[in-house]
């Protein structure tokens, strides 16, 4: 890499910190970057997979607050996670880069449906269902371990069906699951892909700062204007897909 591309995919970084720790798709930023700079698609989404694990430490920690009481509950959830995660990257190594190409715009449209149509919960404890829970953290880890954009507004909306909390303690749950599943296809990215650790740390580099921002501003954001950013921000993300 040049030094210009290397301000380019350092600065993508920062941007897809921050926006993972808000709403999610940050690898959209990334990805492309690295793409444009002359990776091949499996080694750039490999790369960029391993590159925003310190992102979803520094977002989750930056929302420490919102997980006062939700960390057995993650826990459990988090098996789903790691269990899809690892299904997805291998999936990731084995699979043509076409497969889910034609069902992720839906998949982002049925989650930002969901969470234009369906009224806000109350914040109580009363009503969680962990088993949706759980199998919404599988899905969206296979999903997150293959490729991950816009696993989070997919997961943050999958969250609000399964437990009756405010929006901003499902995105900081969100944060831990969608970092915990880059962490697992990171780990095993590591082991037997190619990862182009030049490009991985300058993404890293970047995320850890961007999230920690992203965090700090993000959850003071109401829940209804967070619920209406995610609404326009995952409609705009299925458009980009479609169209790309």
């Amino acid at each position: 890499m040049t030094v210009l591309e290397a301000l380019a995919v350092l600065a993508a970084g920062t941007v897809a910190g921050g926006v993972n720790a808000v709403v999610g798709s940050g690898s959209l930023i990334t990805f492309p970057t690295l793409l444009a700079v002359g990776y091949s698609p499996v080694t750039a989404n490999v790369s960029n997979c391993v590159g925003l694990v310190p992102g979803g430490v520094s977002g989750s920690f930056g929302y420490r607050r919102e997980l006062r009481g939700q960390w057995r509950r993650c826990g459990i959830l988090g098996v789903g996670t790691t269990i899809g995660a690892v299904l997805g990257g291998v999936l990731l190594l084995v699979l043509p880069d076409a497969v889910f190409d034609a069902i992720v715009p839906a998949l982002i449209l049925l989650a930002v449906g969901l969470m234009a149509f369906r009224p806000a919960p109350k914040p109580h404890v009363d009503g969680a269902n962990m088993a949706a829970g759980v199998a919404s953290s599988f899905g969206t880890g296979i999903y997150g371990g293959y490729f991950g954009a816009a696993q989070g507004i997919i997961l943050v909306s999958l969250l609000r069906l399964s437990f009756p909390y405010d929006l901003q303690v499902l995105n900081a749950m969100k944060n831990v699951l969608a970092g915990l599943a880059n962490a697992v296809a990171g780990v095993l990215f590591i082991i037997v892909a190619d990862v182009a650790w030049g490009a991985a740390l300058l993404i890293a580099a970047g995320s850890l700062v961007g999230a920690a921002v992203g965090a700090r501003y993000g959850r003071r954001i109401p829940s209804e204007i967070l619920r209406r950013i995610v609404i326009v921000y995952g409609a705009i993300v299925a458009v980009i897909l479609i169209i790309t």
